[in-house]
C-alpha cells in the first residue's frame, strides 16, 4: 500500500489500531505515521556558520549537476540547506574534511538568486559572505520528503558521506 501512495506522489499513510480513538495532543502509539521519503546523493558546496550551542557548522549546502551538455560543462545547481542528521562526532569529522577543501568563491551556478521577490532559502548577498565554501568533491547521502515547487529539498536529513561516488556524476534523480 505504501508503494502505491508513493507512486501517486502522496506524503504517506496513518496506521492505527482498529479499536483506537484519536487522542488530540497525545502520542499513544496506537496511531503511527508511515511517511514516504526520497533519498539520493548530493554534492556539498559549502556550510553555514554554527548557531546556538552547535559547534563546527550549522548546515551544509548541497546541489547536483545539471545533466545538460558535456560533463565538464555541467553546472552545479543549488538544491538546499541540510541542518539535521548530524551528531557531534560527524560535525567535527566533516568540518575537518571541509577545511582541507576550502575555497574563496561559491561553487553553485545559481546562488544567490531571488524567486518571487525573496532570496532563495534566505541566502542573501550578505549571508553569502558568511558561508564557508568548499570544493565540490564531497558527496552526501540525503533523505528528504519531496522536491518543492521551486526545486529545493523539503525536510532534508543528512545520512552520511558517500566515499564511493564521484561528485561529478551526481545529477538530480527522477
Amino acid at each position: 500500500m505504501l508503494a502505491e501512495v508513493k507512486r501517486r506522489g502522496l506524503e504517506g499513510l496513518i496506521g492505527k489500531q482498529r479499536d483506537s480513538v484519536y487522542e488530540p495532543g497525545r502520542r499513544s502509539g496506537a496511531w503511527i505515521k508511515l511517511k514516504c521519503v526520497n533519498e539520493q546523493e548530493f554534492v556539498i558546496g559549502g556550510f553555514t556558520p554554527p548557531g546556538g550551542s552547535r559547534k563546527h557548522f550549522g548546515a551544509i549546502l548541497v546541489g547536483y549537476y545539471d545533466s545538460k551538455g558535456k560533463e565538464r560543462d555541467s553546472r552545479l545547481l543549488f538544491a538546499g540547506k541540510v541542518g539535521s542528521g548530524f551528531t557531534a562526532k560527524s560535525l567535527s569529522i566533516l568540518h575537518k574534511k571541509f577545511l582541507g577543501e576550502a575555497r574563496d568563491d561559491c561553487p553553485f551556478a545559481d546562488l544567490p538568486s531571488k524567486q518571487g521577490g525573496k532570496w532563495v532559502q534566505g541566502i542573501t548577498p550578505s549571508m553569502m559572505r558568511k558561508i564557508h565554501w568548499v570544493n565540490p568533491v564531497f558527496v552526501a547521502q540525503i533523505k528528504f520528503a519531496e522536491w518543492t515547487r521551486d526545486g529545493k529539498l523539503r525536510q532534508p536529513v543528512f545520512l552520511g558521506l558517500r566515499e564511493d561516488k564521484n561528485s561529478s556524476s551526481v545529477v538530480r534523480e527522477a
